[in-house]
């Protein structure tokens, strides 16, 4: 089933609730994303990402994951 960007905003809601984020993609497979939360602060961009990426649960996992492609880009506030 393929996922909407609002059904992936929701999923990494889930995890950082008080992110702002901004999810584009409108083919159900490709999208791309920002997410700026208060728990990034210290932390580097590999694991800022990582966080983001166990917010969906698996749904980029191998050649069956509903997300194809995730151009993601992530910060703590300024």
């Amino acid at each position: 089933m393929a996922l909407t960007a609002s059904d992936l905003e929701a999923l990494i809601r889930e995890t950082l609730p008080d992110a702002t984020i901004t999810v584009q993609g409108d083919d159900g497979v490709h999208f791309s994303a920002e997410v700026i939360d208060e728990s990034f602060r210290g932390m580097n961009r590999v694991q800022q990402q990582r966080a983001v990426y166990a917010a969906l649960k698996g749904k980029m996992d191998g050649a069956n994951g509903a997300i194809h492609a995730l151009a993601l880009t992530t910060k703590a506030p300024d």
